[in-house]
């Protein structure tokens, strides 16, 4: 485990702010925005290992890391909306069973897995529909 330094609370106190997921950059900004005098390579250092650790989500979309707070130790997925990121965490009793299936299949124990399903959200869906 990292230490904990003003920079990395900093960065760990910025995302437990932000709704959603959030580039590097996005927070490098929203930080600079309060004042903040943390570098860049800094946010980036810090969102990866949260994220290493369990305490934030991350994905790739469009070829960019995003990041979210989350519950450390807690196995989740997501729900994401393709327009404006929001994420909504899901239950998915049915991808854990089938992951377990086909792990033990293959003669594989131990399976780990990351689903992020993508669409629209009903807010991203009724503006589209409203125009």
């Amino acid at each position: 485990m990292k230490r904990n330094t003003w920079q990395r609370e900093a960065v760990r106190d910025a995302l437990g702010r932000t709704e959603g997921f959030v580039s590097a950059q996005a927070l490098h900004a929203s930080l600079r925005g309060t004042g903040s005098e943390v570098g860049l390579a800094t946010v980036y250092r810090a969102l990866a290992d949260l994220a290493s650790e369990g305490e934030a989500d991350s994905l790739v979309q469009e070829g960019e890391s995003l990041y979210r707070a989350c519950t450390p130790g807690s196995h989740h997925h997501h729900l994401i909306c393709r327009n404006c990121g929001t994420a909504v965490e899901i239950s998915a009793d049915p991808v854990e069973a089938w992951a377990r299936h086909v792990a033990a299949e293959h003669g594989f124990t131990e399976p780990n897995h990351v689903v992020d399903v993508f669409g629209v959200c009903p807010e991203c869906t009724a503006a589209a529909c409203a125009r």
